[in-house]
């Protein structure tokens, strides 16, 4: 049964890492569309489609299967857990930060720029990179 959870944790991190690799990227078009355009309004339903039907779900999945999995295989110890474990929360954090953006998109209310959320689309990748590197290497 461990192998299956783990299958069905890493589908969800998949799932869940496209979807935050591709929400600041509709967000970078979208700060550049006129607010009440035809295009703005288009974005609000993307983005809004996207966090609830596929990040929000994907990461509650990857969350719960990866505690369990840390639990019942690592029983919480390793160095590489722990770092991994507090890289997953800030991206967690990163999560919640875009969740307050798409509310600002919807409400007409955006204050940053394209080029703003051209730097951010880098933040969960740079994480992702991480995440893997010490889950793969497990250098301590």
């Amino acid at each position: 049964m461990y192998e299956w959870l783990k299958a069905f944790h890493v589908l969800a991190v998949i799932s869940w890492m496209a979807g935050m690799l591709y929400l600041p990227r509709l967000m970078v078009y979208h700060a550049e569309s006129a607010v009440g355009s035809i295009q703005s309004e288009t974005f609000k339903i993307m983005e809004r489609r996207l966090l609830k039907g596929i990040i929000n779900p994907a990461m509650t999945v990857a969350w719960l299967l990866g505690l369990y999995l840390a639990w019942q295989a690592f029983g919480f110890k390793g160095g590489w857990l722990h770092a991994k474990l507090l890289l997953v929360l800030i991206l967690s954090g990163m999560h919640g930060y875009l969740v307050g953006r798409v509310r600002d998109f919807a409400n007409d209310r955006n204050t940053k720029s394209a080029r703003f959320y051209r730097i951010l689309n880098e933040v969960p990748a740079l994480l992702m990179v991480g995440i893997v590197i010490l889950v793969i290497v497990k250098p301590f």
